[in-house]
């Protein structure tokens, strides 16, 4: 568990340029485009701040669909959702990606659910945009409103939203209310524990069996399905229904 606190306090900088990347292509734009904003010939008042990880895992190419101005709006499609019976849409930021990418491939294979995987570079980005465009429909009544950009592009989608990060779950939440249908973020709230990454996002929900879980049970929110395949993920992945919660201030440390 990393400070899952940054992230959130640069959400109250105005110039900060808050970014969280999950591939070496993005982190590539976003520099590239940051030099440029900071010190081109247009330059702004701005900085950037990138979390980078020490986490090893293999950099996928930047996939064809995708572009600079994609990766730095903040939300882009990164995998379409494969055939199936029912949809959802999981957004990932960092190194969650390998939660949201498994949980995509389980969903399909055990539940009949395609879920489309989305990059959340920028959880800031969404919602100043979001809030520019509330603030703009506000004072022009006599115009059409302005739909925000995350509302459009997660539009293009279908089913349930969940978000999951490896941060608080105030991160992904600061885009909840213009999201266009039911959205769970999946964050890691609560004290850290000094332990494997892999017991970490067991012990904060953030794993794939909790994205699973949490796509099921907007799927049965919505009518979709029947509950009995949420209490069947809470058995294939060994989750502790009853655990405390994580956030808990008085959880005892085992």
């Amino acid at each position: 568990h990393q400070d899952g606190h940054s992230l959130v306090m640069a959400s109250t900088v105005p110039a900060c340029q808050a970014y969280d990347p999950a591939f070496a292509y993005e982190l590539g734009s976003i520099i590239n485009h940051g030099l440029i904003e900071m010190y081109g010939p247009e330059a702004k008042p701005v900085f950037y701040y990138i979390t980078i990880y020490n986490e090893n895992y293999d950099m996928p190419a930047q996939p064809d669909h995708v572009s600079d101005a994609d990766i730095v709006s903040g939300l882009y499609q990164w995998a379409p959702a494969p055939e199936a019976q029912h949809q959802a849409t999981i957004l990932f930021s960092g190194p969650s990606h390998a939660a949201a990418r498994e949980a995509q491939a389980d969903l399909a294979e055990h539940y009949g659910v395609g879920a489309s995987l989305w990059s959340a570079t920028s959880y800031k980005r969404l919602r100043e945009d979001a809030l520019e465009a509330e603030r703009w429909s506000r004072l022009h009544p006599a115009e059409a409103p302005r739909t925000p950009m995350v509302t459009s592009k997660l539009a293009e989608s279908e089913g349930p939203i969940v978000a999951v990060t490896d941060y608080m779950t105030s991160v992904p939440d600061q885009i909840s209310r213009w999201a266009p249908r039911r959205f769970t973020p999946l964050g890691t709230d609560g004290y850290g524990r000094s332990d494997t990454r892999e017991a970490l996002r067991s012990y904060f929900e953030v794993n794939t069996g909790h994205v699973v879980v949490s796509v099921l049970s907007g799927l049965v929110a919505d009518g979709a399905i029947a509950p009995d395949a949420v209490a069947d993920a809470i058995a294939r992945y060994g989750i502790d229904a009853d655990a405390p919660n994580p956030y808990s201030y008085d959880v005892p440390v085992q």
